[in-house]
């Protein structure tokens, strides 16, 4: 029996070794990264597939930290952390710029692109009362169709502090003059937005801010369930002051289309050619996101679920990956 064994113990200890000489051989081995996101826990799949790809090149990823963009921002900056998958430029234009911009920041390549925001209401009332554009919010009459608490003024479903959206939506205010017949609701917008669609649901007017990629549309579709408002002028806050908000169409909604990019401390990139290399050629789609997303929505939100809808995502898109990897590697060279 041992004369048949020995052949399989040498050929066993022989692709062991190969295994450990291959990862021995890999860029990332025995260097640390600290991944960050906001608490936005749809951004975990972008996060999750990054990671993905980092620990095929032998890097040894942390948990994710979770904390909101301005502080990701500053920390990756000066080095307390690794990467962020989910910059949104040009919305975070001014936390790139506080954290110290291209000195201290790597931001190469479009990792996700047209990323829409901006406000929508129920299509029943916009076309009962002809409403296309924010500023018609200015009438009294208009606005108490969407006061949720009967102080008089529009309810809007808005954007937590930190995000970045919710400094456009403060300077809207004032911008557009809504001040005194728009309330802000701010909290946690995943209760916000649940609430909202609950009284959608009974048939009540909604008015809401929202982005894609994101479920949100997927549960009230635009054209169909909701419209979009228009502005009436473009008018951005800090950074993206004097940026034209109107869209090749003709249409204005308030927002730049944004791209999410991947961030990471630049000199940490500079050290680490392979990973520098795949956060520039990293691409994933907006309708792949908005896919996965309504999959959360739908009840499958546990980290065990969005680490199936990850490796279900690599597997169906493996040249995809593989390519990545490759490209990644050959950078390191």
């Amino acid at each position: 029996m041992l004369k048949f064994l020995r052949p399989t113990l040498i050929a066993t200890a022989l692709a062991t070794a190969g295994l450990a000489s291959q990862a021995a051989d890999l860029p990332g081995k025995g260097v640390k990264v600290l991944p960050l996101k906001s608490s936005i826990a749809e951004e975990t799949f972008q996060t999750l597939l990054v990671i993905k790809a980092l620990e095929k090149l032998g890097y040894e990823v942390q948990p994710i930290q979770e904390v909101e963009y301005p502080t990701a921002h500053i920390a990756i900056g000066n080095g307390d952390a690794t990467f962020l998958a989910d910059h949104w430029n040009p919305l975070h234009a001014d936390y790139y710029k506080n954290a110290g911009g291209e000195a201290k920041l790597y931001r190469t390549g479009t990792y996700s692109d047209n990323a829409a925001q901006g406000y929508l209401i129920d299509k029943k009332t916009a076309d009962a009362h002809h409403i296309t554009n924010i500023e018609q919010l200015k009438d009294p009459a208009i606005a108490k169709l969407f006061d949720n608490d009967g102080d008089g003024k529009a309810d809007l479903t808005g954007c937590n502090p930190g995000w970045g959206c919710e400094a456009v939506i403060e300077h809207h205010l004032g911008a557009y003059k809504l001040r005194d017949t728009v309330t802000h609701q701010q909290g946690s917008y995943s209760a916000l937005i649940a609430d909202t669609i609950t009284r959608y649901k009974a048939g009540k007017p909604v008015f809401y801010y929202t982005w894609t990629p994101y479920w949100v549309s997927n549960e009230l579709k635009p054209g169909q369930d909701v419209v979009w408002l228009e502005v009436p002028f473009s008018s951005l806050p800090g950074e993206q002051a004097g940026t034209d908000t109107k869209l090749p169409n003709g249409k204005n909604y308030g927002f730049v289309v944004n791209k999410q990019q991947i961030i990471a401390n630049k000199a940490w990139a500079d050290k680490n050619p392979a990973a520098a290399k795949l956060f520039a050629i990293m691409q994933l789609p907006v309708s792949d996101i908005n896919a996965q997303n309504h999959l959360m929505s739908q009840g499958q939100g546990k980290p065990a679920d969005i680490e199936r809808h990850t490796n279900a995502w690599i597997s169906a898109h493996q040249a995809t990956f593989d390519g990545w990897i490759e490209q990644a590697l050959a950078a390191a060279k």
